[in-house]
């Protein structure tokens, strides 16, 4: 399995490149300012996901804003950044200008930080022919539980969302070729929660951590 084309920023900050273009999720404390997102995925609302700024550091003229439907209002802060704002509803699936998207939602399950009523979603997208699945801010749901994917991105950070240990049961039950760690090691959790979640992946899982910083 090929994750050359993956990189991952601060926090949940992530970058995919692949024949179907160039996608950002959750784009956060950009350092430059690339405008080159065909596509940029927002997970939810929350400002360390849904930042109009750094989104204006990623988006191109012609950009797609791909947004959780019950954001459609606050999406106008970074309407003026992308060519247009598209809106996806929980456990969907979607072609968007020639990108495969299917919505997983993403919540909490006893905590009050994420709750299912607010239509956040993660994302598994398809490029170059990989499923890649970005969870957002979540638990280890039933849906969570249920998708089918090659990569899983995944929080481990705790506190808000789901925390090593339990982010590694989710891995060892979906069974990804590669899972790599996010949302840890800044705002929230710390870099040794990437080590507790390598640590409890069960093989053939390979786990990369690709955490810039």
């Amino acid at each position: 399995m090929v994750t050359e084309n993956i990189e991952v920023f601060t926090q949940s900050s992530i970058r995919l490149k692949g024949r179907e273009g160039i996608v950002y999720a959750d784009p956060f404390r950009m350092r430059d300012e690339p405008k080159d997102a065909d596509y940029i995925l927002i997970t939810h609302a929350h400002y360390d996901h849904f930042s109009p700024e750094d989104i204006g550091k990623a988006a191109k003229a012609e950009t797609i804003l791909v947004v959780p439907e019950k954001m459609r209002g606050k999406a106008q802060e970074a309407a003026k950044f992308v060519g247009r704002i598209v809106t996806v509803k929980p456990g969907t699936h979607q072609d968007v200008d020639g990108l495969e998207l299917e919505t997983v939602p993403a919540y909490n399950g006893l905590k009050p930080f994420h709750p299912k009523n607010a239509g956040w979603v993660g994302y598994i997208v398809c490029i170059d022919g990989q499923r890649i699945y970005i969870a957002g801010d979540t638990d280890a749901t039933k849906e969570a539980k249920a998708a089918r994917c090659d990569v899983a991105l995944v929080p481990v950070g705790g506190t808000y969302t789901m925390n090593a240990k339990k982010a590694a049961e989710l891995i060892n039950t979906i069974k990804p070729s590669v899972a790599i760690p996010i949302h840890y090691g800044s705002i929230v959790g710390k870099k040794e929660d990437a080590d507790e979640f390598a640590a409890n992946v069960k093989p053939p899982v390979r786990v990369e951590i690709k955490m810039l910083g």
